[in-house]
């Protein structure tokens, strides 16, 4: 009888183990890398292409880029039966610092829909003071403006070689009129993907053209510094911001 039991419970093991062919795709998670990658036309840009390298946008302006820095929240991954997965709260994404992040355990082998977030944050997570590491990186929006949180920091020169004048595209919350504020983040929504049995990387591409034209095309004369109170640059960020996102390369 105790050998029976023995073989019962052998058996047992060998069953849970052996015959179910999603075993490991239930127990062992794998990892996704999110890389956000720069484009200006096709090209692609780095921190070494900084006061260096010209591009030339919508309305003809030459420009250099010295920084860009964007907040991205609410990264999250969705499947077509509706259940998703947030991979990170937010992420701050610095062309001279870090622009990749990698999330281990998460369930390999899936179809996924589609993969969305927040560019800046939304009005109830951008909360004046309440992230310390973003306190400490000069990211904070000021009160008067409505508080909380930059959401972009892009800057540079444009203009004939040696007049150059710089450029501060910042975007952040909207300031109608003083003490009242407009909510100015904008959501996004990529196509989805399918992972792979261990580790896929999903390439994030913006195009950073796209923030000078359509549908407005970018006056540096008229918007160069200064825009972080001007309530008509920042509704035109939006606006342009919407198309700047696509999908590149998984695999």
């Amino acid at each position: 009888m105790k050998f029976i039991k023995i073989f019962l419970t052998f058996t047992l093991i060998i069953s849970f183990f052996g015959c179910d062919d999603d075993y490991d795709t239930i127990i062992f998670g794998g990892t996704i890398s999110i890389n956000f990658n720069h484009y200006w036309d096709g090209q692609q840009v780095t921190s070494a292409d900084f006061n260096t390298e010209t591009y030339t946008n919508e309305n003809n302006d030459i420009l250099t880029i010295s920084k860009l820095r964007y907040l991205v929240s609410n990264i999250t991954l969705h499947k077509s039966d509706g259940s998703s997965t947030k991979l990170v709260d937010y992420y701050l994404v610095d062309l001279s610092g870090g622009t990749s992040f990698s999330i281990s355990d998460i369930l390999d082998g899936n179809d996924y829909s589609s993969i969305s977030f927040t560019f800046g944050f939304n009005e109830a997570d951008n909360i004046d003071g309440n992230y310390i590491d973003l306190n400490s990186k000069s990211w904070n929006w000021p009160t008067m403006l409505g508080g909380g949180y930059h959401f972009m920091q892009f800057e540079g020169k444009y203009g004939a070689t040696g007049t150059e004048n710089p450029f501060a595209y910042h975007n952040g919350t909207a300031r109608v009129s003083t003490g009242v504020f407009e909510q100015n983040f904008f959501n996004v929504s990529l196509e989805g993907f399918t992972s792979s049995e261990s580790e896929t990387i999903v390439e994030i591409k913006m195009n950073l053209d796209q923030w000078f034209e359509d549908p407005y095309t970018w006056d540096l004369d008229t918007y160069n510094t200064t825009l972080m109170p001007n309530y008509n640059a920042q509704k035109l960020m939006q606006q342009n911001g919407a198309s700047v996102f696509s999908l590149g390369i998984v695999n």
